[in-house]
């Protein structure tokens, strides 16, 4: 994290005035002192309002990611440690591994054939395998 920006790799960064930050309470056990701080951290980003390139965003949306809503905000919660500071510098550094989740292309499938050598081996094993269980039946009168 720098100073007033987020910084997803060298040529990207998000300013800080982009994402939405807010304090709130933990839930689960933690006696009196979950019910009174407010110590989770819950950060919005809206991906449409985001400096991204065109092809990144799409990648982005596309993602099958419950913290990525059908309006293409991205809500992080960040709630596994006591003090507030820590939880939103985990959750700032979730958003970054989000991002940078979907920086490169994935590369594109060549399907592939099996060799020859490879189906051949295959029908051998095939005939050998249904042979054996030929053998083990009991003879047919």
């Amino acid at each position: 994290m720098n100073d007033n920006c987020l910084v997803v790799t060298p040529q990207l960064r998000i300013p800080f005035n982009l994402i939405e930050q807010q304090a709130v309470r933990s839930q689960g056990a933690g006696g009196q002192n979950v019910n009174s701080v407010a110590t989770a951290v819950q950060i919005k980003l809206d991906i449409h309002a985001t400096p991204l390139p065109e092809d990144m965003r799409q990648r982005l949306l596309a993602l099958s990611d419950q913290r990525i809503s059908q309006q293409g905000v991205i809500t992080i919660k960040a709630q596994s440690f006591r003090y507030q500071h820590l939880n939103r510098k985990d959750a700032f550094e979730r958003l970054r591994e989000l991002l940078q989740s979907v920086v490169e292309a994935p590369k594109k499938r060549r399907p592939t054939k099996p060799s020859k050598a490879a189906k051949a081996k295959r029908l051998d094993h095939k005939k050998r395998r249904g042979e054996l269980k030929r053998l083990r039946q009991s003879p047919k009168c």
